[in-house]
This record gives C-alpha cells, structure tokens and sequence, in this order.
C-alpha cells in the first residue's frame, strides 16, 4: 500500500478572498511506514489530512492528485469514498470527547463501520467489540463495552477512538494530534498501542503533531509544514541531527528538552502567519534571522529541492541554515539567571501546611451524602520571594484544586495557607481581596480567561478598578507600560481579545495579573495550549519578569520538560498527595519515587538516535477515583515495586538519606 500526494492545493473560499490553506505539497508514504507531519497552528497539516480522506466542507476547492494504492480519491464519489474511510482509511482525531457519540454504549461505536461495511457479522458484533477494547489495553473490556463516552478517562477515550480506526485492519492510519491532550503517562500508553497496532496491521501511518519529541520516537520520515506548504522532508535523523531550513531548526531550538541542562530557549521571533494574509517571497522570511534582510527572500517563493538523500529543503541558503543553529546553541548555552538563591533563606512568601480540600459525594433522589470527593488530602508547600515551585502530575491528581484553593477561590476543608506570615485560610471576602493585591492567578486556557466584549487595555485594568486604584498606578499609562512589559505594542490596548492569536492572549493573561504589582503568580498550565515556538517565547517572558520584578511562582504543569526550564524545585502529586519533592537538579538526576520514574521515563526525547535504547516504563491503567481512593498508599495498584505494605500502610512523607528530596514511599531505598 502506498498514499501518494502530488501538487496538493487546497482553498476556502466564502464571502471574502480566497484562503489558500494548503499551496501545492507533495509526500508518499508506504505500508510500515511512519510519516510525521509537524508545524505551527494553522500551517495546513490538518486540512492535509481531511483532504486526504474527502472530508473537506462543501466550500473548499482541491486541486492536485490523491492516490490510495492506486486508486485517484480527487475524482470518488461520495459513496466511493465513505466505503473508503471505512476500510482503507482510519482516522484518529485530536479530541476524542468530540468523536465519541455521547449517547451511544462505547462498544457499539467502536465495531460500527465493521458492521456497516458488512465486514462483522451482527450476531458476532458485540463479542469483536470486546475483542477491540482488549487490544487497546481497555481495563474490564467486558464492562466498559456498555458503558458510555462520559464514563472513560481521556487516555481510555482516545485508546477507544483507536479502536475505531483500526478495528478493519485499515492501509492506511492517520492520527490527527492524537496525543496533544493527553498526561505525558497516557501519551506513552497511546503511542504504545498505536504502534503495536500499526506492527500488527502493516499500515501506513501519518502522524500530525507540533510535538516534536513525539515525532522522533514513532516516525521513519518527517514533512515540516509553514504556511500551507512543506519546507523540509526527510527521514527523521536527517531532520533531528541536519536541518536544512530555518524553521526546523527554530523549531528544534524552541522545544524544551527533559534531557538538557538549564539553559534558556531560543524562540522564533513573530506570529505565524495567518492563510489569509501570507507574505509575499518565502512565507518564512518575517521571521527568519537567515532572509529578513535578503531581497531574494522576500520576493522569491524557493522551491522544494534536494539537499541530501532523500532530503529537501525550501530554503535559498540551506548551507547557513548550520550556524544558525551553533549561534542559537550559543545564545541558549548561558545558564538562565534565577531571581531565587540556590538555597532559600529567610522566611518564606507562601506556607501551605497540611491543605485538604474535600468534595461531599451525594446520591439518591433526596441527594444525600454518601461520601467524600478527597481531591486534596494534606498537601504542604513553601515558596519564597524570587523563586518557582513546580507542581507536576497527571490529570485529576489535584494540582489545579491545590492552586485555587491557595487563592480562595474555592473552600477549603482543612489545613492553613500563610501569605507573608498571614493566616489567609479564614480572612472575610474584603480581607481576602486585599492579600489578592499580592497573590495573582494565570488560567490554563488563553481563550476563555478573558472577557470577549471588552477590550483588552480594560480587561487589563479591570483589577486596578476593583481595588480602587487605577488612577493611583498611573491608569493607560500603566497599562501601555504593562502591554510593552509582555512584548506587545502599546497600540494594542482598545482591540478585542478575538483580535490576537493564543500566544498573544496568554501575554495579556500575565499583563493583568502583574496590574497589581503581585508578589506571587499561580500559574495554571500557562503553556499548554501554545505551540511550541510560542511556548518558548512565554517561557522566557517569565523568566525575565521573575528576574526584573522578583516574583514567586507557583508553576502547575503536567510537561516536564517545561518544569525543568522555569523551576527551581519540584513537587510531584499523586490522587491528592505529594509523593515527592526535591531541588530541580536533584529530583532530575535522580527521582526516587517510582510514580516519579515513571512520569520522567514517559517524557519523549527530540532525539530519534535514542529511541531504540531508552528505558520506558508504562504505567497500566488510569489514576483511581478520588472518591475510592486504594487503601495503603494510594499508587500501589499501578506501581512496579508495591508490596503487601504498599496495600495496607499509608507512607510517611520523610526526607531520603543523602540528598534534598523528601519521599512518601515504603520502598524509596530500593529504587533504581
């Protein structure tokens, strides 16, 4: 089976002028191949593959040619190509909440398209179905088969869709950033099972992402896509270890690696452009510290030609593409200058001693209780002024119920909070808004965080108005000097938040929870949602206001990667609990939790010459219900090195001999 592209165009075309998403791509790839698509938002790599499986809108123009083993898929008919989709092509979408149809049993979704292409018989229907959850490592394939979208773990409901697509042993794969949403520890069970389920089906898969870390661990070719065309192609060590384009090499030098020392990120400068408005010349050239100043790059679209074997580059100086890479290396080479002591001392801006926050479950038509939600079970912290504390791990273990309740934004059932040697945990709303003066938080999510129908110098001035002192900070004169303080023009005050990109409206996130001069930032997953030459660029934006203004972070992420670019220490949480903590460089070098292992050996590498060597351990099944959580230490059903102890003993929280972590684990001494 071989998918061939050539001279792949394709356009929107509505009310105003056309958008040109994808401008003319060629790529083939064959059966036990993996190839990787990679590229910013809106780049073109997921019209590509819509285009492939003829699920474009009615709106959208396709030019070029399309051919499936053979077979022209430009010219099928709609019948032709649904018979298409349901044997020959299997897709993997981004979110699987939004595949999954909500009101039908998960089994009868996952063997539907056998059955309506005749491939199952339907009194045999239900048992493949328990076959195909199996396959995907589905716990209790039995009973999850008759439960509902709503009732699974996002890792189970991705591992489902997977299900779906491979369930008539299709030619050809393609997954749609199958693992962006994903704790890095279901990420590694996804791409798991993905893989064993391509080795066992000989199928051809495309793989769309913008991690490049996933690429170098699962793909055998690598198409970089800007601007709705490709820029560099070629098997993926050439890639990793020779780019010939200066987009993949600011790629590559953007990503944060779990692997590296502490040294600063070297993002690429600028927004990505928008399909619409692209620039004329190579579409790169705004951006590229090779041809921004080069008439040739900014009047000339370079083709796609070979650089090496099997090797391409769009580039009109591809031999300088090299040291750019040893001036980036250099740049990124000087340790980042923390505001923070490498051994904290005096008295600490934030104290969180023994924070429970509890749920009460209720059942039956009188909604009685019958249970507590432990969603925080004793959580204790220090944070002082110029320093940033991580807080990692996987969905639902409580991080972000940890960081709201330090705020008081929601209740807390037990333990203390002390903000400069305060007791904050019982203060009155008025008294609790005054301590917000100093502590400020920064959601996850760009989009939703702030007000739509305000503009975004007000939505930055709101919270000098609440506390009545906008004119005291100087009013839009603070809130332009604000604007420039996050890397964003002055003349961008009275525009609206549907007006600027992701990156750009996390930007404004951090420009109004500095309004106030804080001491401590909270920051919800600031970066998970940017791509990754922006995620640099907010990395370092933070590093440099924690140097300037001396702030104190309180930094939630569940990618390591990233925590080991902005922190200084680390606490892993675990079902409520911190199971460790210890200084950055300790807790990397050496984790002694196996939860810790676990979640650090997970981590994808940019390096595909170690993906064949690097130890992996895959953590089974998902984190248990906060409701029910396992008696004894709540990590023992999924750990590697659990005893009858484990089972029945909750573990002290105690320091481990000879190094600065503390440990909540029976076994932490026999860890390796």
């Amino acid at each position: 089976m071989t998918l061939r592209v050539r001279g792949l165009k394709v356009t929107f075309v509505g009310s105003g002028r056309p958008v040109p998403a994808v401008r003319g791509i060629d790529f083939e790839v064959s059966a036990n191949q993996v190839l990787g698509i990679v590229g910013e938002s809106g780049s073109g790599k997921s019209v590509t593959s819509l285009a492939i499986t003829g699920l474009l809108p009615p709106g959208a123009q396709v030019q070029g040619s399309i051919e499936l083993d053979g077979v022209e898929v430009t010219t099928l008919g709609a019948e032709a190509l649904r018979q298409m989709r349901g044997r020959d092509v299997g897709m993997v979408f981004q979110d699987p909440s939004t595949t999954l149809n909500p009101v039908l049993p998960i089994g009868r979704q996952v063997i539907e398209g056998q059955v309506a292409h005749q491939q199952v018989a339907p009194g045999t229907a239900a048992q493949r179905a328990i076959e195909l959850l199996r396959e995907v490592d589905i716990p209790d394939p039995e009973g999850r088969a008759g439960q509902f979208a709503h009732q699974f773990s996002g890792g189970m409901r991705q591992r489902a869709v997977i299900a779906m697509a491979m369930a008539g042993r299709p030619k050809l794969i393609i997954a749609d950033e199958p693992t962006t949403a994903l704790d890095v520890t279901v990420q590694a069970q996804v791409l798991a099972v993905l893989a064993r389920r391509q080795a066992d089906t000989g199928a051809a898969v495309i793989l769309i992402t913008h991690d490049l870390a996933v690429v170098a661990e699962v793909a055998d070719k690598v198409a970089v896509m800007y601007g709705g065309r490709i820029v560099e192609s070629g098997p993926v060590e050439a890639i990793f270890s020779r780019p010939q384009h200066p987009y993949t090499a600011g790629l590559l030098c953007s990503a944060p690696r779990i692997d590296t020392v502490d040294t600063r990120l070297v993002p690429i400068s600028g927004q990505p452009p928008t399909p619409a408005f692209l620039p004329g010349g190579c579409t790169f050239h705004p951006r590229c510290s090779i041809g921004r100043e080069r008439p040739l790059c900014s009047e000339q679209d370079p083709v796609l030609r070979a650089v090496g074997p099997e090797h391409a580059s769009a580039c009109h100086f591809p031999q300088e593409v090299a040291q750019l890479l040893v001036r980036a290396s250099g740049t990124a080479a000087a340790p980042r200058a923390s505001a923070a002591p490498q051994t904290p001392l005096g008295q600490p801006l934030l104290v969180v001693d023994r924070l429970q926050v509890y749920y009460p479950v209720k059942a039956g038509l009188l909604r009685r209780q019958v249970g507590w939600v432990r969603a925080v079970e004793g959580v204790s912290l220090r944070i002082h002024a110029g320093e940033t504390v991580g807080l990692v791990g996987e969905s639902g273990c409580g991080k972000t119920t940890t960081g709201r309740a330090i705020m008081g934004l929601i209740p807390k059932f037990g333990g203390q909070v002390l903000f400069d040697g305060q007791d904050i945990t019982g203060l009155s709303g008025p008294d609790m808004q005054r301590v917000r003066r100093n502590m400020q938080y920064i959601f996850q999510d760009p989009y939703s965080s702030l007000n739509p129908v305000l503009t975004v110098g007000d939505i930055v001035a709101e919270p000098l108005r609440i506390h009545g002192i906008y004119a005291q900070s100087g009013g839009a004169r603070w809130v332009a000097e604000l604007f420039e303080m996050v890397g964003l023009s002055r003349s961008m005050v009275n525009r609206y938040p549907s007006e600027f990109s992701g990156g750009q409206r996390q930007r404004i996130g951090i420009a109004r929870a500095l309004a106030l001069k804080p001491r401590l930032l909270i920051l919800d997953e600031p970066v998970a949602a940017l791509d990754v030459s922006i995620q640099a660029q907010v990395i370092n934006l933070l590093q440099d206001l924690q140097r300037e203004l001396g702030l104190a972070y309180l930094f939630i992420a569940h990618d390591l990667s990233v925590v080991r670019h902005i922190s200084d220490r680390v606490a892993v949480m675990y079902l409520g609990r911190i199971v460790e903590e210890s200084t950055k460089a300790e807790l990397y070098r050496r984790p002694v939790h196996p939860y810790t292992q676990s979640l650090m050996s997970a981590v994808p590498v940019p390096d595909p010459t170690v993906r064949a060597t690097r130890k992996r351990i895959l953590l089974e099944g998902d984190i248990p219900n906060p409701a029910a959580p396992p008696p004894g230490c709540h990590f023992h059903p999924r750990c590697f090195k659990a005893s009858a102890r484990c089972q029945s003993e909750a573990p002290a929280f105690v320091a481990y001999p000879g190094s600065p972590s503390q440990v909540a684990c029976h076994h932490a001494g026999l860890l390796t």
